[in-house]
């Protein structure tokens, strides 16, 4: 019995099977196990979910929505690839939306809880480059920006940075070890946090900008430098 069989048997009936499908095809597509390029018929998605066609296709649709997939008639779903010109793209949006959300977070009432669980994920962070764990690293690293980003509290910022960070995950996996380990990157995010503590908005947005354009700049730079033009 698959992943989303066990889950439609055992989970609650409250998340519908077309969500479990969207989630269950999602974590596929961002783990690289359904690859850029990937095409599947309806039928063959409901086969391997072990679900009908009617919550597949369901599935198929939400997920083009966000830019993961394209989605046409008698051909199924195709995974999208992206491209270097895509990750500028990403990137570009991303740096802006995100120090806007640094800003937001600093000029709000700064929770010592949401405060605290920034500061655990930069802890998770240098813990995990100790033990030379790039993919622990990577999952400290995307909590960090997804904590920071809801303590904006800007419900609309929320929603765009998360398609985003969705869509360049899977670029960022794959060239995760062609990286040089990111220490400097762990620096510049106890540098935001602090900011954020000090109630300092125009620095905490100023950081994680730079932060930002710096790790855009460093994964284009790698995609350029082995010919990874497609992913």
């Amino acid at each position: 019995m698959n992943t989303l069989a066990r889950q439609l048997k055992d989970g609650s009936q409250k998340v519908s099977i077309a969500e479990k499908a969207y989630q269950e095809l999602k974590r596929r597509i961002m783990e690289n196990e359904l690859p850029a390029g990937d095409q599947l018929m309806e039928g063959e998605v409901a086969e391997m979910l072990n679900i009908s066609r009617t919550p597949a296709r369901e599935a198929m649709v939400k997920l083009e929505a966000e830019g993961l997939v394209e989605v046409r008639p008698r051909h199924g779903m195709k995974v999208k690839a992206i491209s270097i010109s895509d990750m500028q793209e990403i990137y570009a949006v991303l740096t802006g939306l995100e120090s806007t959300a640094a800003w937001q977070a600093a000029q709000g009432s700064r929770n010592p809880k949401d405060i605290q669980k920034l500061r655990d994920c930069v802890l998770q962070m240098d813990e995990a480059l100790s033990n030379e764990d790039l993919k622990g690293w990577a999952d400290a690293d995307k909590a960090f920006h997804r904590q920071l980003v809801a303590m904006s509290r800007n419900t609309r910022l929320i929603e765009l940075v998360d398609r985003y960070i969705d869509q360049s995950h899977r670029v960022r996996m794959l060239t995760l070890r062609l990286r040089p380990m990111p220490t400097q990157s762990n620096s510049d995010h106890a540098e935001v946090v602090a900011a954020i503590e000090e109630g300092d908005a125009d620095k905490a947005r100023r950081i994680h900008r730079i932060h930002r354009e710096k790790a855009g700049e460093l994964l284009v730079d790698i995609l350029e430098t082995h010919g990874l033009t497609q992913l």
